[in-house]
């Protein structure tokens, strides 16, 4: 079967893309920029909050190795989906929570799975988490890819993504592969 993709958003992209990077059945994870008006945006300009577009990444992966399920439990388990526009410290639309579907069967898969975590309430607050069609997905800059394998000490690093990678490894021990 062909390799699908998923877009995601869920705050900076340097920890989003170092929790799906070593799933089993994902071939490449990109840290990019998805979902505003300007066309090839800079770091600095998205971090602006000018532009429209979220930090986000792109998952390349095997649906026959990892559903879109699976990708979803990990975007919705990694991240606050409750918090409008921010993500910790991090806030501006930039990092807002989104899925940009890039079928129809993405878009279904993805109303339902946030219909089923409000009707469970999974989170004490709202799910605000915007499902939105594919747009132009903007690759970032160089330095942006690969970051927690390039920068493992970085304080940013340390604080932030470490601990959603130990989360992710006890959560979901079948998906994690180690590498």
């Amino acid at each position: 079967m062909a390799e699908e993709q998923a877009i995601l958003a869920g705050g900076c992209f340097w920890c989003t893309e170092a929790v799906f990077k070593d799933l089993i059945g994902v071939s490449a994870v990109e840290s990019g920029y998805i979902g505003g008006h300007v066309a090839q945006p800079t770091y600095r300009q998205v971090c602006g909050g000018d532009t429209g577009h979220a930090e986000a990444i792109r998952v390349t992966f095997d649906p026959e190795a990892i559903s879109y399920d699976d990708i979803l439990d990990v975007h919705f388990a990694t991240h606050d989906p409750t918090q409008l526009n921010r993500q910790g410290n991090d806030v501006g639309t930039q990092y807002r929570s989104a899925i940009f579907f890039v079928n129809d069967e993405q878009r279904r898969v993805a109303q339902a799975y946030i219909a089923q975590l409000t009707a469970a309430k999974a989170f004490p607050s709202p799910v605000v988490t915007q499902v939105s069609s594919l747009t132009a997905f903007y690759p970032a800059e160089g330095y942006h890819q690969n970051y927690l394998a390039l920068h493992p000490t970085q304080p940013y690093i340390v604080y932030n993504d470490l601990p959603k990678l130990d989360a992710l490894k006890a959560q979901f021990p079948d998906l994690y592969a180690a590498r």
